[in-house]
Formats: structure tokens, sequence, C-alpha cells
């Protein structure tokens, strides 16, 4: 392609995932390669959504969730339109309508939408799949800045707030309300909290664990609908546990891709946007979709900062390459597979999981499982083997035993045969010898920055964590790296 003027490329959504994009195509911008125009329907930039619990219950602040420097973007002329509803795509054209007569013309579009909470089908709340659902006073669905302001105000009012669903973001924003004094009840369908992941003694821990952080577990639980007077949210109705009473009603249920605007415009649409590998919508390479909105290549969006961030890194690159301004040779097919290791960490409670841990003892002759069990001291620990290599495993309360099987677990190494001698790694008595993590290894699951590449920032100079997350991102998302980074810190005059 040969163009005179710079190529227009248009990105709808800017989240984490989208600045993630634009950062990859700032010097191209800011050498007049091409022209970025953002779309964001929210007042804020792009900003962790992960951190947001963290911010309702005041322990964040808002500027500590920013990811990206809005100088930086005006230098390379990126034109970021704030608080502007993208209506329509008219592919023809190439135009993206915003309502009126206002549009943005665009060479190449993204669809960076994300995905927004899925709000049951209870008694009292609007369940439309397909709009952000207008929710009573009192109830709240944690997705935005704004989200997180009005929970804050029922948090300093030490008022009782339901958490509905057992998945992670529900515990961790059950764990961060417990924290401030305010009541925190945590309700869920099944037998424990992420259900998923753990096996029926795993799950009896960490339900107590969470008690004793201060967070009040109701388990089993159908809601039906909520109860409402003049001033808002009053209670859950369930089918199984009549009226749990409270102030206020935090929904954490799932989420779900925004698709509607691809698909009034006829592109195909599941539980994503469907893309080819390549990230690609339509069959001219003009429209592309990453990220929570995305089903690629017949896989449905992850929900993870982590592939969002491989995804966006990947596209940019293919994107300088259709524009002109990138690498003559054609890109090959990205490899989006991401590790599935599971972390929980807040009050006191740790815990990792990763792949399948369902196998019995006598299931499969080929599968191996090994359990230790010490609830007295909240530990609990589960291993699930294939000749030796590592297909699951849920750790709680071991912290240096989880870090040994995530390394063995996605290296796809042998685990000793004495599966005891792991246990050791978290004894204050036994010299600890562990693996030590090589370059590739990644530090940070967020961002999928490696050892290395954090050592290498560290060798550069950054001193704090926060200067390592600028440097190369580790540390941004969810801060369960921090104390990793930490521990490169003070080894740095032994790295230098």
């Amino acid at each position: 392609m040969n163009e005179q003027r710079p190529q227009r490329i248009a990105i709808i959504g800017f989240g984490p995932v989208a600045a993630s994009l634009i950062e990859g195509l700032l010097p191209a911008a800011a050498a007049g390669h091409c022209e970025i125009t953002v779309i964001s329907a929210e007042n804020h930039l792009a900003y962790n959504r992960v951190l947001l619990a963290e911010l309702a219950a005041g322990a964040a602040e808002f500027e500590h969730l920013s990811m990206v420097d809005p100088q930086r973007l005006a230098d390379a002329g990126v034109q970021v339109r704030l608080g502007v509803q993208a209506t329509g795509i008219d592919r023809a054209r190439r135009r993206i309508h915003l309502g009126g007569n206002d549009y943005v013309s665009y060479d190449r579009l993204v669809f960076a939408t994300g995905a927004r909470t899925v709000i049951p089908t209870l008694n009292g709340l609007n369940f439309d799949p397909h709009a952000d659902a207008s929710l009573p006073a009192g109830v709240f669905a944690l997705r935005t800045v704004d989200d997180a302001h009005q929970l804050r105000k029922s948090i300093e009012l030490g008022q009782r707030i339901l958490i509905l669903g057992g998945g992670v973001l529900g515990i961790e924003a059950a764990l961060a309300i417990a924290r401030t004094g305010a009541q925190a009840v945590l309700v869920h369908h099944g037998p424990a909290p992420l259900g998923r992941v753990v096996d029926a003694d795993g799950g009896a821990l960490l339900s107590r664990n969470l008690r004793e952080a201060g967070v009040e577990v109701i388990p089993g639980a159908k809601a039906s609908g909520i109860q409402k007077d003049a001033q808002g949210f009053t209670g859950l109705m369930t089918s199984t546990h009549g009226l749990i009473q409270a102030d206020a009603l935090l929904i954490s249920t799932g989420v779900r891709a925004r698709t509607e605007l691809a698909s009034g415009c006829g592109l195909p649409v599941g539980r994503g946007i469907k893309t080819d590998e390549f990230l690609c919508a339509d069959t001219e390479q003009r429209i592309f979709a990453l990220g929570d909105c995305a089903e690629v290549a017949g896989q449905p969006p992850v929900g993870l900062l982590a592939p969002g961030w491989a995804q966006a890194a990947w596209l940019s690159q293919q994107l300088l390459q259709l524009t002109g301004s990138g690498a003559s040779e054609p890109l090959a097919a990205p490899d989006f597979s991401a590790s599935n290791v599971l972390m929980l960490k807040g009050q006191g409670i740790e815990l990792t999981a990763a792949g399948d841990i369902s196998a019995g003892y006598w299931d499969d002759t080929d599968l191996q499982a090994t359990i230790y069990a010490d609830p007295a001291r909240g530990r609990y620990l589960k291993i699930v083997t294939r000749q030796d290599a590592v297909t699951g495993f849920l750790a709680m309360g071991l912290p240096q035993t989880s870090a040994e099987l995530v390394l063995a677990y996605e290296r796809a190494t042998a685990l000793p045969e004495d599966r005891s001698s792991l246990l050791r790694l978290d004894d204050p008595a036994t010299e600890q010898i562990s693996a030590i993590p090589s370059d590739e290894d990644q530090l940070c699951r967020c961002s999928g920055a490696t050892y290395g590449e954090v050592a290498h920032a560290v060798g550069a100079g950054c001193a704090t964590v926060a200067q390592v997350g600028e440097n190369c991102r580790a540390g941004t998302g969810c801060g369960g790296c921090k104390s990793k980074i930490e521990e490169l810190l003070a080894k740095a005059p032994a790295l230098a």
C-alpha cells in the first residue's frame, strides 16, 4: 500500500489493553507515520481495573491506577475523545459515528471495547445482556472508577455489604471491604468460593480463612431477587436462605464481552467479536479486536491482563507493518497462550492454583494425586502429576512451595520423587534450596514481564517498584509480584 497521508488508526475503548496497544504505536505516531484516535465512553484515561476494589476501600488513590502519560500522548499527536459514545460503524465509508453528525474516519479500526458486568436475572434488576444496567441505589457493579467511588461511600458508612459471586474478584473485593471495618458478606452459589478451582478440603479451608479475615461467607445461596425501599437496596432474596438483609449489594458474577457495536456493522460475534488467529475481524484487514471483547480463533475471552497485553504487543507490530512503517517481513502467527495460574493474596490468605486437580487417588493409573493438609496452620496442598510432570495443583499457605510448583508447571519439568520435600521450602528452620528462575520465566503474570526484563530494569537504575513498572510494566497489574520485585531491588548491588 502506497498512500501519501498517514494511516488513520481508530481505537474504540480505552482500557489497559488499549493503552498497551497505543504504547506500541506511539513511536510511529510521533514520527508521523500514523494518526491515532481513541474513543472512550468513560471520562478517564486508561486505568488499572484490577485495583478498583483497593480504590473503593481507600487503599489506593486514582493516580496510582493510571496507565498512561497524557503528555506523551499529546506529544505524539494522539487524539483522545473521552466521554464520547460510538453509536455505529459505516464500514463502506470507514466512519465511526458518534451521535448527531459527528464521526471519525479510519483506515484501520481496533475494537478494544472490553466487557461489562453480567447482571443476574434477579427480580428487581435490569438484566438486559446487551446494555449497561441501570442499577438501583445501593447496588453496584465494580467495573469503573465511578463504581468504585459509589461503593466507597457505603464502605465509609460502615454498612453491611453483600458481595454476590465467589470468584477471585468477588473474594478480593470482600477482603478489601472487610479490611476497612465495614461488614463484608460473600454470598455464592456453590459449596465454597472458587468452586471451579478448589476441591472440597481446599474450599473448606478457604472459607474458614475468609471468615477469620472478617468476611461472612454464605455458601449454597440461590438468589432470586432484591428487596428495596424508597432509599434503595435493603436485602437479597434467596430461595435457600430467605431474605439476607444488608445495606448494599456488590455484584461480581462475571463479565460479558461488549459486542453490540461490532454486531451492528455486520461483524460476526459469539462469546466475543470473532477474529482469526491474527486478531482480524473482517476480510480486508481493516478491522481488528483484542482483549476482553475478542473471541480469537474460536477461543473465548479469558478476562486476564496478560493475554490482552500480549495481543496488544503483537497487534501494534502488525498495524505498523500494514501502515508501511514496520518490518517488511510478514509477522508469524502470534502465540497468545498464557499461563492459567491463579493467585489470590490478601489478609493472610495466600492461594495459588493451576490446571486440573479433580483426579482422585485411584481415578487414573497414569495420574498421581498427592495431598497434604495442616488446617490448624492454614496449609493445604494437592498436586496431580502425570509421569512426575505437574498437570494441576492447589496450594494454600505455602508461598515457597507455590513458587516452586508454578515453575515446574510452566516448564513442564519433573517434580522430586519424594513430593514431601517440597514442603520443606516453607519450613523456616530448613535452608531453602529451590529452582532458580531463569531470565525467561515470568515474574509478572499480568504484564508477562520476565525475571530477565525486571533484572534489566533494576540494572538500568530503577530503584523502586513504580520505576520498574514504568520500565517494563511489571507490578502494574494485580500487584501480586511486588514482593518479588522488591527482592530483586534489594539484591541490586549484587546484580550490578
